[in-house]
């Protein structure tokens, strides 16, 4: 089991190390999903494996000036497509890191796409 701090986090409470092949993404979500690991794994194709290895963060409160969200943060994404998990077999969708930049995803809303990840902890 992985242990998380799920304490929320202040402007500045995240620092990204990105640059060259190397990006980030955030994955926006509800209050709802507080605690929540949302997991993310290299997009299968020709030159990568299937199934590909995952990596998972949990969902975290964030506090900022213009008000409260919530988010997963991955850092030190290298470059490349990823689909994003909405369970162990179903995706909810699909992001391309760049190098150098923050990719940013809106978790879908519709509940159709099957059932989330059990919360941390």
């Amino acid at each position: 089991m992985h242990e998380h701090s799920l304490a929320p986090s202040e402007t500045g409470g995240v620092v990204l190390d990105i640059g060259g092949d190397m990006g980030a993404l955030i994955i926006y979500t509800g209050q709802e999903f507080h605690g929540r690991e949302i997991e993310i794994s290299p997009t299968v194709g020709p030159d990568r494996p299937d199934p590909a290895p995952r990596t998972h963060a949990a969902v975290r409160e964030r506090q900022v000036r213009d008000g409260v969200f919530f988010s997963a943060v991955y850092t030190d994404l290298p470059a490349g497509s990823y689909t994003v998990w909405r369970s162990d077999d179903v995706p909810a969708g699909q992001v391309t890191i760049t190098g150098g930049a923050v990719t940013e995803f809106v978790w879908p809303q519709h509940a159709s796409a099957g059932r989330l990840i059990p919360k941390a902890g």
